[in-house]
């Protein structure tokens, strides 16, 4: 059983989305999760009102790819200095991450927001 769709063309950097053709296993939720993204966001952006969806449908999925680029954990960094040092927040890139906790390992890959 297939649980994850394919991108359909390269996101253009003159709009904020991507297109996505949803396979067999996929939910509104599953798509959000995997683009960092929400169901409501989804939603909005192909006008739907249900949760339903069809296998072979075209939707469109709000893409931050552009909006951020990856940093490299060094020895002591911590996320506050992280986010100091790029104008950012702990809370935005926290997020970004989907991080739980505020510990950092050396070496770790994290996004850092684009400000």
């Amino acid at each position: 059983m297939l649980t994850i769709g394919q991108i359909l063309k390269i996101p253009d950097y003159s709009s904020n989305y991507i297109t996505y053709k949803v396979v067999s296993g996929d939910t509104l939720y599953s798509i959000a999760k995997k683009y960092n993204t929400s169901v409501s966001k989804i939603k909005d952006l192909n006008n739907l009102t249900g949760d339903i969806l069809s296998i072979g449908q075209i939707l469109k999925i709000p893409s931050s790819i552009q909006n951020y680029f990856n940093y490299i954990v060094k020895s002591k960094d911590t996320l506050y200095s992280i986010a100091k040092k790029y104008n950012t927040s702990v809370s935005e890139i926290k997020t970004l991450n989907n991080l739980t906790s505020n510990i950092l390992s050396i070496g770790q890959v994290i996004k850092i927001p684009f400000n």
